[in-house]
């Protein structure tokens, strides 16, 4: 049987965020498998237990202990008025590794350009909360409602202007909309419900995965490339090779080699190997990163 103590229940992110996250948990080390129709994922780690839940929910579920750590986003954190520990924050998301914006958008011709034109107006959203403090920030009376989706398609005639949420804006575009105002970006968090975080056990087992999702987003676009080069080639060599921080540079067997070791961004890789090769290094490899750990 499992120490319950010896457990830590983490939340993954149901819905857009899935896909995305479980990737990154694949390059930190841990193999995520979905049952249909399960809400209880398994993790090739018996010190964790997982649950699939909605990310608009995930900071609520946090707060009240049901899970001890969890994934979510900054937006929804505010959104649930959640008290929770901010561990880290881990830049992806469904499609890149930017922030995602929350943003007030109106259709093409209306003649809203401003906030303060929203005065007396509707504005439909999922995020409730997070409209009416914009609202008040701005000094502003609107009516909010709650939109259970397909938000976009709601102006003119169920809705003045939306509050939603974007990475590329072309949903946006697509709806013939556009934007007034950016609301708020928001990146990707790791929490960790406030007494979960007094244990040292469950906050040190917390405090690993974070290392290991950090090391695996650092990793992303990185690649390894070793070489050997003479001794008399290292200073040309050493010019004209970008790094992470400084090259590795190690003794061989034969005193006239060395062989370099360093991280470069995986697009300079094209270039930079026959660079290499006609500057006198050989045995050139190129290799993927998993995980990248300052």
């Amino acid at each position: 049987m499992k120490d319950n103590n010896k457990v830590l229940k983490l939340g993954i992110p149901k819905g857009s965020l899935q896909e995305a996250t479980t990737r990154l948990f694949e390059k930190a080390g841990y193999s995520l498998s979905f049952r249909s129709r399960s809400y209880f994922p398994s993790i090739d780690d018996n010190e964790i237990e997982c649950m699939l839940i909605r990310a608009q929910e995930m900071a609520r579920y946090v707060e009240d202990g049901v899970l001890d750590v969890g994934i979510t986003g900054k937006d929804w954190i505010l959104e649930n008025r959640a008290r929770v520990k901010e561990i880290a924050d881990l830049p992806y998301s469904k499609q890149s590794a930017g922030p995602v914006r929350w943003v007030l958008a109106v259709p093409n011709d209306s003649p809203i350009k401003k906030v303060t034109d929203l005065e007396g107006k509707r504005i439909a959203t999922e995020a409730v909360n997070l409209t009416k403090d914009y609202l008040k920030r701005s000094g502003v009376k609107a009516t909010v409602e709650f939109s259970w989706g397909a938000t976009e398609v709601k102006p003119p005639k169920l809705a003045d202007a939306i509050v939603e949420i974007t990475e590329t804006g072309s949903s946006l575009r697509a709806n013939n909309l556009r934007i007034v105002d950016n609301i708020l970006e928001s990146t990707t968090r790791f929490i960790m419900n406030k007494e979960a975080y007094k244990d040292p056990w469950k906050r040190k087992k917390a405090e690993r995965v974070v290392m290991l999702l950090k090391g695996a987003i650092a990793a992303v676009g990185q690649v390894g490339l070793m070489m050997n080069v003479r001794k008399v080639e290292l200073e040309k060599i050493l010019k004209i090779l970008p790094a992470l921080k400084k090259p590795t540079v190690a003794e061989l067997s034969d005193k006239e080699w060395v062989a370099i070791n360093t991280i470069i961004n995986e697009k300079l890789a094209r270039d930079l190997i026959p660079k290499m090769k006609e500057a006198g290094a050989s045995g050139i490899v190129e290799y993927p990163l998993n995980k990248i750990i300052e």
